[in-house]
């Protein structure tokens, strides 16, 4: 089994955030379960990657998260009442940003995933 890195950076922007807020999940399934596209790894999987500061697996799954379509089908149905499309949106405003170089008009003060609603 290789060895992971925790990114304490990615973490900290995770930790701190106001929009992504998946520690409630309870790993139940429901959201893979209902995904119109079969994502089986969003969300389960991602976020607990996000909250462990695992920032290169889920920059491994930036696909993954382009693709979701966010219907919130996920988020409806979500027993914890997990914000998962915020979460998303999170996510890729963070993959712009750090891995792109795109700041989408955002200021440093501004969270992530405000700039792009």
């Amino acid at each position: 089994m290789a060895a992971v890195q925790v990114d304490l950076e990615f973490a900290e922007a995770v930790a701190t955030s106001d929009e992504f807020n998946a520690w409630a999940c309870l790993n139940c399934g429901i959201c893979s379960a209902v995904c119109p596209l079969a994502i089986d790894l969003m969300p389960r999987r991602l976020f607990r990657y996000a909250i462990l500061g695992l920032k290169d697996q889920v920059l491994e799954e930036t696909d993954t998260i382009f693709q979701c379509l966010l219907c919130k089908l996920c988020e409806e149905n979500c027993t914890s009442n997990v914000h998962i499309a915020e979460n998303v949106r999170f996510l890729r405003s963070y993959i712009d940003d750090e891995v792109f170089g795109l700041d989408a008009g955002r200021s440093k003060e501004e969270p992530y995933a405000a700039a792009h609603r």
